[in-house]
C-alpha cells in the first residue's frame, strides 16, 4: 500500500517546523542566560553582601543565650564598674567582643542602656567604640561592643609597670580630642559625653583610642546651647564643677574633663588624689569652681 506523496510531505514539513522550533528555542534559552554573564551574577551577589553589611551597620539584638554562650556563661571578666560588669565574648565566627551586663535600679539600668543605644547606635567615628548589638530580656540587660585589647588609659597612667613613651601618650590624646569633636561638632544631634576620663578611653591592640561608656550621654539640639541639668553628673575630679550646681550647662563641660584628663597624662598620677595637699590638686576645688563660675557668666 502507497502513501500518498502530500501526506509524506506533510510530516516532513511538521517535523522540519518542530525541529526549527526547538532550535530557536534553544538558541533563545542560551540567549537569556548569556545575559545573566559572571559579571552580572556577580554584581548581585555584591549587591546582596552590600545590603547585608548595611544591616548589620545597625546594633544587632542578641538573645541572653547567644551571649551566654559567646561569654562561656559570663566567665571571663575584663573589668567591673557601678552599674555594671564587662565580659570577653567569642562569636562562632572567632570574633571577639567586650559584653558589658547591667545591673542594679531597674530606672537607672533603663536610663543608662537608652542613653548608650540611642548615641553609639548611630554614629560612627574612628575615636569612638563601636556598639555591636544589645540584649534586653527580663533576666538580662546588657551592650555589646567591639572589643579593645589593652583595656583602658587608666592602667597605663597610674601603674609604674605600665609605661606608655610621650609620642604613643600624645597620639592618645590627640585620638581623643578628636573623637569628642566628633560628638560635638559633626553629628547630626549634639552629643555630650559627661563622664571623659582615663577609665573610658579604651586602647585597641595598637593603643589607637577610643572614647567609650555613653551611659550618662545626652543628645541636644544644636539650637540649644544650655541644658538644665537635675542632679550632678559625671566623676569627682573630672567633672566640671558647674556639673554638680543648679546652672544650665553646655557641652564645654566635656572639654573641662578632657582637661583634668591632659593633666594626668602629663603628670601621669591621678588629679584627685585625698592623701595630697589641697594646693598639689592639678585643679584646687575653690579655684576650678570660681574659675568656671565665671566662664558661665561670660
Amino acid at each position: 500500500m502507497f502513501v500518498p506523496a502530500a501526506i509524506v510531505v506533510g510530516v516532513v514539513v511538521i517535523v522540519m517546523v518542530i525541529f526549527i522550533w526547538f532550535v530557536a528555542y534553544q538558541a533563545c534559552s542560551d540567549c537569556d542566560s548569556s545575559n545573566v554573564t559572571p559579571d552580572s551574577r556577580f554584581m548581585t551577589l555584591t549587591m546582596d553582601k552590600f545590603l547585608i553589611d548595611m544591616e548589620r551597620e545597625k546594633p544587632i539584638k542578641f538573645t541572653s543565650q547567644q551571649l551566654r554562650i559567646a561569654t562561656d556563661n559570663f566567665t571571663n571578666l575584663l573589668g567591673s564598674g557601678g552599674f555594671g560588669s564587662v565580659y570577653k565574648g567569642i562569636f562562632s565566627n572567632r570574633s571577639m567582643a567586650a559584653v558589658k551586663v547591667l545591673y542594679g535600679n531597674s530606672k537607672i539600668i533603663e536610663d543608662q542602656f537608652k542613653a548608650e543605644v540611642s548615641t553609639m547606635g548611630r554614629v560612627h567615628h574612628f575615636n569612638l567604640v563601636r556598639l555591636y548589638g544589645f540584649c534586653f530580656e527580663e533576666n538580662l540587660r546588657a551592650l555589646v561592643y567591639e572589643y579593645m585589647g589593652n583595656g583602658s588609659l587608666d592602667k597605663y597612667l597610674f601603674r609604674e609597670n605600665k609605661i606608655l613613651g610621650f609620642e604613643k601618650l600624645h597620639e592618645i590624646a590627640v585620638g581623643t580630642a578628636k573623637g569628642i569633636a566628633y560628638l560635638h561638632e559633626e553629628c547630626q544631634q549634639r552629643i555630650i559625653h559627661y563622664d571623659i576620663k582615663p577609665g573610658n578611653i579604651l586602647l585597641d591592640a595598637n593603643f589607637l583610642p577610643k572614647v567609650a561608656d555613653f551611659g550618662l550621654a545626652k543628645l541636644s539640639n544644636r539650637e540649644n546651647t544650655h541644658i538644665t541639668m537635675t542632679g550632678g553628673r559625671g566623676t569627682p575630679g573630672y567633672a566640671a564643677p558647674e556639673m554638680w550646681m543648679p546652672y544650665p550647662i553646655t557641652q564645654k563641660c566635656d572639654v573641662y574633663s578632657f582637661g583634668m584628663l591632659l593633666f594626668e597624662i602629663i603628670g601621669k598620677r591621678k588629679n584627685l588624689d585625698d592623701s595630697l595637699p589641697e594646693s598639689q590638686e592639678w585643679f584646687p576645688g575653690g579655684f576650678g569652681i570660681s574659675l568656671n563660675m565665671e566662664n558661665w557668666k561670660s
